[in-house]
């Protein structure tokens, strides 16, 4: 199923470059969300074993910071920087 694009095209790059690394976006967040980005590794080491799931707002206060936001989220995976080590 093709997800929804984001309105904001800041926001879409951040997806985008999320969808590239592997993660799963899912649109229909409830509330201020617009909706919520998944980790592929689902390890238990993965933020403190919550897994990284963020949540995607439809609107924030900061486009720019939103979407360096959820690019930091992605870059910084716990599990993704252990498979990059060895």
């Amino acid at each position: 199923m093709v997800r929804r694009r984001h309105t904001k095209k800041e926001i879409e790059a951040a997806l985008a470059y999320a969808e590239e690394q592997g993660w799963r976006v899912q649109d229909g967040g409830k509330g201020h969300a617009w909706g919520k980005i998944y980790c592929p590794y689902k390890d238990g080491e993965c933020r403190c074993g919550e897994f990284c799931i963020s949540s995607v707002w439809s609107t924030p206060r900061s486009l720019g910071n939103h979407a360096r936001h959820l690019r930091r989220i992605v870059d910084n995976c716990t599990v993704r920087h252990r498979a990059r080590r060895h």
